[in-house]
């Protein structure tokens, strides 16, 4: 009898910290009109490469701040017309757009969540007149002022294939990867990033546009280092937040990783006051003005990226084997949840696209038993239901096929 039945007997299906209980997506991907029911801590979607299932993932996602799992535009999520035709809908849809809401609890207390992209027309500086899309969030009808407040509703950590090649991709893959976990403690963190990223398009039309005003720059450069220090100093605590939840919680089964940056301005930090550091990022702009409008170089000196190493073999993930990188991945996937659940008190969902790449049966095994005895609950993705027969006592199961999603019932033998 595998690990993961054995513990069924010591868990309740029903008392994980947070779940979706109910789901429903309205011109969503190849969903026109989709609504489901859970019940229980893993959901396992199964169906062909193609079907849909990573569209569930996603549209669970987008139950919390920031683009979702695909890092996707808004206007690329909505349903295909051929496909919107071949499905039938109630009739109060609106098909201007997709939304996605969900019947969530939360330690015995339920919200409704709901987000949708609304449009509206904007007035560009040159008087051309263009329509806009924007995503909405709501809870229990309540309109929010910021999606970065469903971080107070609910935590979502995700691992899908195109991570598996984490370690060996661009730095901005890193970045984006540490900025989610910064997020999940830090619900701010995503306003700074956001309002970082406005300042710098602003800075560059400035530069690029010819019409170069002196004041603009200086007070554009002043918010910017404020802001870039900040969100340096979050990714570094954070780092090392969680390097000393791995030392002290060593894991039995995956190895453990040692996290760290890259970066000018993490660096300086280690030795520096906040305010030098400051002053070293606005003068770095200062003298990255040239340089930008002479096609020199870009804005590097604050490129940080996530370095990890395989701490027992002292080897950077980079260099490892291809199932020994994912494991790294999911150590520190569970690092995460596991700091999140014991020094915050927050119940992260966990949705696991095509997880069981890679690992072998035993690693697979004790992934799902440590999720398990988290408390945790689970969305996985497979193009065979029955690769997670140890769950069926824990487990609702789902075939998606032609752009629906049926929950059956199988035989395990």
């Amino acid at each position: 009898m595998s690990a993961i039945v054995s513990c069924n007997s010591m868990i309740d299906d029903n008392k994980v910290g947070s779940a979706v209980r109910r789901l429903t997506l309205v011109n969503f991907r190849n969903y026109k009109y989709l609504r489901l029911n859970f019940n229980s801590p893993f959901i396992i979607l199964g169906g062909e490469n193609g079907s849909g299932k990573t569209n569930v993932l996603e549209a669970v996602s987008f139950l919390s701040q920031g683009r979702g799992l695909r890092n996707a535009k808004l206007s690329e999520i909505k349903t295909f017309d051929f496909l919107a035709n071949q499905q039938p809908s109630p009739i109060f849809i609106n098909n201007n757009g997709w939304a996605v809401s969900a019947q969530i609890e939360k330690f015995g207390e339920e919200f409704n969540i709901g987000t949708a992209v609304e449009s509206f027309v904007k007035e560009s500086e040159y008087n051309e007149i263009k329509e806009v899309e924007r995503r909405i969030v709501q809870v229990n009808n309540q309109k929010l002022s910021s999606q970065n407040e469903l971080g107070n509703y609910l935590s979502i950590i995700w691992v899908t294939p195109q991570m598996d090649r984490l370690f060996q991709t661009g730095a901005q893959l890193r970045r984006n990867f540490l900025d989610r976990i910064v997020c999940t403690f830090d619900i701010e963190h995503a306003r700074r990033i956001s309002s970082y990223d406005n300042l710098y398009r602003q800075w560059l039309q400035i530069l690029k546009s010819g019409n170069i005003n002196t004041s603009w720059l200086n007070a554009l450069e002043e918010q910017m280092s404020g802001i870039g220090v900040a969100i340096a100093a979050a990714r570094r605590e954070q780092v090392q937040k969680l390097n000393t939840f791995i030392e002290q919680n060593p894991d039995d089964i995956f190895p453990d990783a040692f996290l760290s940056l890259d970066g000018t301005i993490e660096k300086m930090l280690e030795d520096k006051p906040a305010i030098y550091v400051e002053d070293f990022y606005r003068e770095s702009l200062f003298n990255l003005r040239r340089n930008i409008l002479f096609n020199d170089s870009s804005n590097t000196f604050n490129k940080t990226d996530l370095c990890v190493l395989y701490k027992k073999k002292n080897v950077p993930a980079a260099l490892c084997s291809t199932g020994e990188q994912k494991a790294l991945l999911l150590s520190i996937i569970l690092a995460h949840a596991k700091s999140l659940l014991y020094t915050r008190g927050v119940s992260p969902i966990l949705l696991l696209d095509e997880v069981a790449a890679h690992l072998d049966n035993a690693k697979k095994e004790a992934f799902l038993t440590k999720i398990n005895s988290l408390k945790l609950q689970a969305w996985l993705t497979t193009t065979d239901l029955s690769e997670f027969t140890n769950l069926k006592d824990m487990a609702q199961f789902f075939e998606v096929k032609n752009n629906t999603v049926r929950e059956v019932t199988l035989s395990f033998q």
